[in-house]
């Protein structure tokens, strides 16, 4: 007995159990990859460069979360408002959706930028708590989102008013995850690139969700923002100093005055800004505009749906590549890029105008969406060159305000126009021409090469 108490025991693999788990272990492993490894794939692309030690990879993922829940919700509206009834009917809907959402958001939106400029310390909170807002107001609209009555839209002001207070405040908290020898507009080119990639991986699961239900899309986007109220207190606590910062104007006609505005700063400023209102006007007349003429006149060969999602992604494309262009262009020379953008836009809506065709405004569409990148990540460039470090982020802020309120007005004329192509088109080429004449002013009025006194002019990238 002694000397068989000292010798090991051997498994037995009768019943095969080794195998069995190895296998198992095995398959658990494959089913995990892919999701894994994308995991890991996504991680090391938004943390790379430094952006994961300065904390700009965490506000990269968190910009993505925000795209995937905000358009969650406008595949569930986009249903219920425009889908779902006749076309006259619908642009009623979509007027009324306008006039009681739009017009209290455009009167509310300049006073967001003052009042998130008073909470400086709480801007993780104030992020976490427009993430929450929106997944609380999806459940609100789960169960109007089917009938399509009035109290949807109050819901949905809601939640244009808690975008718009998250645009801001991520505005502001992207100076303070800088990575070292990373500019603005790299970063902002980043960011706005992961929430453009959210919003197509998201749109197909919006639109399987509302076969589903017409509220489940909405369900969707109440975990989405969830997981994102949870994600905005894993930002750096940097993002929450306010050190030397200080509010500023949009315009100010005083000379003399102590506090620096755009208008005080140059004038390329100025005219970019008002240059890239005019390219906001133009997306939200397409929109409209596009939405309605090809409900009612499809391209050759196509159903509307389908009309309607070759032209969308023609503009989503055209907004990607434009933004990943805009990037490896480092805005050397922002007042250029402005004008050369406006000035190509303008061609193809006068050719659009005067050889009207389907393929025609996916073109437009595509151009108008790589142009439109372009020209904002220009203006972001010359606003941190030409703005005051001390107001940098409310200007963006008071910026941003803007081109909203732009694309409220280009979106109202595209809802009231006549579905008449060539007029459209018209339009169109009227208001990018009205942006041109701008960025032409500010390349003009700009520094050619110094500054008075022969300094360099620092870049900006």
């Amino acid at each position: 007995m002694g000397h068989y108490g000292q010798v090991a025991p051997v498994r037995s693999s009768d019943d095969g159990s080794g195998p069995v788990r190895r296998a198992g272990r095995a398959f658990g492993r494959a089913l995990h990859l892919p999701i894994t490894g994308t995991a890991r794939g996504i991680r090391r692309a938004t943390h790379a460069h430094g952006a994961g030690e300065s904390g700009l990879g965490k506000l990269i993922e968190l910009h993505a979360i925000n795209g995937a829940g905000d358009v969650m919700i406008t595949v569930a509206l986009a249903s219920t408002v425009f889908f779902s009834v006749p076309t006259d009917e619908a642009r009623g809907r979509v007027a009324l959706y306008l006039a009681i959402t739009m017009a209290p958001f455009t009167l509310l939106a300049p006073v967001i930028g003052p009042l998130l400029d008073r909470l400086p310390h709480g801007r993780r909170a104030a992020m976490a708590a427009a993430m929450l807002t929106r997944a609380l107001l999806a459940v609100m609209m789960s169960g109007a989102v089917a009938t399509g009555g009035l109290e949807l839209y109050p819901a949905a002001l809601g939640v244009l008013v808690a975008s718009k207070a998250y645009g801001v405040v991520r505005s502001a908290v992207v100076p303070r995850l800088l990575p070292p020898k990373f500019s603005l507009v790299k970063a902002n080119s980043r960011v706005t690139l992961a929430g453009l990639l959210a919003t197509g991986a998201a749109a197909p699961v919006g639109a399987a969700l509302h076969a589903i239900g017409p509220g489940w899309p909405l369900y969707g986007a109440c975990a989405i923002f969830l997981f994102g109220t949870f994600a905005a207190f894993t930002l750096p606590h940097k993002v929450d100093e306010a050190k030397g910062e200080r509010r500023a104007r949009l315009s100010t006609h005083e000379a003399h005055s102590r506090r620096p505005g755009l208008r005080t700063v140059s004038k390329p400023v100025l005219c970019g800004l008002l240059a890239n209102a005019a390219m906001r006007g133009l997306s939200g007349f397409l929109i409209f505009f596009l939405a309605f003429l090809l409900r009612e006149h499809p391209l050759s060969g196509q159903s509307a749906a389908v009309s309607l999602g070759i032209v969308g992604v023609s503009a989503g494309v055209g907004n990607a590549c434009g933004t990943a262009v805009g990037a490896w262009l480092r805005a050397r020379a922002p007042e250029t890029i402005i004008a050369v953008v406006l000035s190509a836009t303008l061609g193809v809506a006068v050719v659009a105008a005067v050889f009207f065709s389907g393929a025609l405004m996916a073109v437009l569409g595509a151009t108008a969406g790589f142009c439109q990148a372009l020209a904002k990540l220009s203006l972001d460039a010359m606003i941190q060159r030409d703005v005051p470090e001390a107001v940098r982020t409310s200007a963006f802020a008071r910026s941003e305000t803007l081109l909203q309120v732009a694309w409220v007005l280009g979106g109202a004329i595209g809802i009231a126009l006549p579905l008449h192509g060539v007029l459209g088109m018209a339009v169109a080429a009227a208001i990018v021409a009205l942006g041109t004449v701008m960025a032409v002013r500010g390349l003009i009025g700009s520094p050619r090469h110094h500054h008075p006194g022969g300094a360099p002019r620092p870049r900006v990238a």
